[in-house]
C-alpha cells in the first residue's frame, strides 16, 4: 500500500499539545492541518463510499421495521422481512469488522479491535521482515540487475546525447565543491610532507648513480657529448683570433711579436685539429675517457661514501627547507588553478577529452559483449554485498520508521488509502446478508410450514 507522506512523531515539538482532533463525523481521517489535492481527492471517494454503504443499512432497517409490522397482514413480506434482517445483520457485522481495523468501534475498548493503531510496531516489524526475506535477497538482486542489463543501458546513456556533458558538469561541481572543502594550507602541508619523505630522506647518490650507470651503459649519453664536442670544434673554428691573442697574451714580453703570431696560429691549428680528430672518430681515446669517466662517476654515487656525502650536500643547497615549502605552495596552486580554470571552461582540452572519453566508454560498453558482462558482474557482486551485509540495516529503516509514526495518525493514513475499497465489504455484506436471510428462511418455511 501506498502511503503519500510519513506521518509526524509523537516526540514532534511542531505538533501541538492536548488531543488531536478528531476527524469529521462520516468522512475520511484529516490528518495535519492540510490534505494535499491527491488525499483530499481520496477522503471525498472515502466519505461518499461511508455514506452509500450507511443508506444500505438504513434502508434495511425502513424495510424491516414496515415488513415486521405488516407480515401479518400480507404474509409474504415475511421473506422481505427476513432479506432486510439478514441485510442489517451483515452491514453491521461487516461495518464492526472494517471499524475494528483503525479504532474502537463507538469507543468501547472491545478485545481484538483498533488493531492497526495498537499493533502498528508489530506490523512495521513484520513489514520489515517481509521485505528483507523476500525483496532484499541477494539472489533477487542478482537476477533482477542482470536481466535489466545496466551496463548497456548506462551505456546508451552515456554515449548518447547529454551524457557526457551531463558527468562533465557533475564532475566540475565535484571538483569545485572538493577545492571549497579543501584548505589550502593542509595541502600544502601534505604535499611537503611527501616531498620530504619520498624525495629528500631518501639519499640521491645511490639511486642517481643507478639510473646513471643504465644510461651509461646503453650509450644514450653519446648524443651529448657529439653536441658538446660539435659546439666545441665550432666555437674554434670561428674564434682565431681569440685563441691567437690568447697565446700572445701568456708569452714572455721579449718574445718578438711575429713569433707570438706564428705561436698562435700554429697552436690553434692543433687545436682545431683534435676537435676535427674527435668529432670525426666516435672511438678517439678522449670520448673513451669521457666514458670511463662517467661510469666511476656513476659507481662513485653508489658505492663512494665521499661522492654520497657530496651528492646530499648538493641536495641540502638545492632543496632547502624555504625551497621546499615553496614548490609545494607553487605545486598545489599550480594544480588547482588549472583544475579550476579547465572544468570552468567547456571548451578546455581537459573537458573535451574527458567527455571524449566518456562517450568512448559509453560506445564499448554497448557494443563490446565481454566489457558489458565484466561490467554487470561488477555491479552484481556489488549489490550482492551490499545486500548481504547491509540487509538488515535496510529492512531496519522500514521498522524504525513505523515505529516512530504516531499510532493515531498512522491508523488514518492507511485508511485514507484503503478505506474506499473496504467500504464495499459493508455494501456486500448487506447484499450478501440479505441473500442469506432470505435463503434460511425460504429454507426453513419449506421444511417447517
Amino acid at each position: 500500500m501506498q502511503v503519500n507522506s510519513e506521518p509526524t512523531t509523537r516526540q514532534d515539538p511542531s505538533r501541538p499539545t492536548g488531543p488531536a482532533p478528531r476527524p469529521p463525523k462520516g468522512g475520511a481521517a484529516v490528518v495535519g492541518h492540510q490534505l494535499s489535492a491527491g488525499d483530499a481527492e481520496k477522503a471525498a471517494a472515502l466519505r461518499k463510499m461511508k455514506l452509500v454503504a450507511l443508506g444500505l443499512l438504513i434502508a434495511m432497517a425502513v424495510i424491516f421495521v414496515f415488513a415486521f409490522a405488516l407480515q401479518k397482514e400480507y404474509p409474504w413480506l415475511q421473506y422481505v422481512r427476513a432479506a432486510a434482517e439478514g441485510g442489517m445483520v451483515g452491514a453491521l457485522a461487516d461495518w464492526f469488522a472494517v471499524t475494528a481495523l483503525f479504532k474502537y468501534p463507538m469507543g468501547i475498548k472491545i478485545p481484538h479491535t483498533a488493531i492497526i493503531p495498537r499493533r502498528k510496531d508489530q506490523i512495521g516489524a513484520s513489514l520489515g521482515e517481509f521485505v528483507e526475506t523476500n525483496f532484499l535477497s541477494e539472489q533477487v538482486v542478482q537476477e533482477k540487475l542482470a536481466s535489466v542489463d545496466v551496463a548497456r543501458k548506462a551505456g546508451q546513456w552515456l554515449a548518447g546525447p547529454g551524457g557526457a556533458e551531463r558527468v562533465a558538469k557533475e564532475g566540475a561541481a565535484v571538483i569545485r565543491g572538493v577545492f571549497k572543502v579543501l584548505n589550502d594550507d593542509d595541502v600544502q602541508a601534505v604535499i611537503e610532507g611527501m616531498v620530504r619523505k619520498h624525495l629528500l630522506a631518501p639519499p640521491w647518490g645511490p639511486p642517481v648513480g643507478r639510473m646513471a650507470e643504465r644510461i651509461f651503459a646503453d650509450g644514450h649519453h653519446h648524443k651529448l657529448v657529439d653536441l658538446l664536442v660539435d659546439r666545441a670544434a665550432d666555437w674554434v673554428d670561428d674564434n682565431h683570433e681569440t685563441v691567437s691573442r690568447l697565446v700572445s697574451d701568456r708569452s714572455p714580453t721579449w718574445v718578438p711579436q711575429f713569433v707570438d703570431g706564428l705561436v698562435g696560429d700554429k697552436v690553434y691549428v692543433e687545436i682545431l685539429k683534435f676537435t676535427r680528430a674527435v668529432q670525426s672518430d666516435p672511438n678517439h681515446q678522449v670520448r673513451q675517457q669521457i666514458d670511463k669517466y662517467l661510469n666511476d662517476l656513476a659507481q662513485d654515487l653508489q658505492h663512494d661514501p665521499a661522492m654520497i656525502a657530496r651528492a646530499e650536500d648538493i641536495k641540502a643547497q638545492v632543496l632547502g627547507d624555504p625551497e621546499v615549502r615553496e614548490l609545494a605552495s607553487r605545486t598545489w596552486g599550480t594544480v588547482k588553478s588549472a583544475l579550476l580554470s579547465a572544468v570552468d571552461d567547456p571548451d578546455s582540452e581537459l573537458t573535451v577529452r574527458f567527455k571524449a572519453a566518456v562517450r568512448d566508454f559509453g560506445s564499448r560498453l554497448v557494443n563490446d559483449a565481454e566489457l558489458a558482462g565484466k561490467v554487470n558482474a561488477w555491479i552484481g557482486d556489488a549489490a550482492g554485498y551490499l545486500v548481504r551485509t547491509y540487509r538488515s540495516d535496510i529492512a531496519g529503516v522500514i521498522t524504525d520508521t513505523v515505529a516512530r509514526w504516531d499510532a493515531e495518525e498512522t491508523s488514518q493514513k492507511i485508511e485514507l488509502q484503503v478505506g474506499k475499497d473496504l467500504q464495499f465489504i459493508r455494501i456486500n455484506g448487506t447484499v450478501v446478508g440479505s441473500l442469506a436471510g432470505l435463503v434460511i428462511f425460504s429454507a426453513a418455511h419449506l421444511v417447517f410450514g
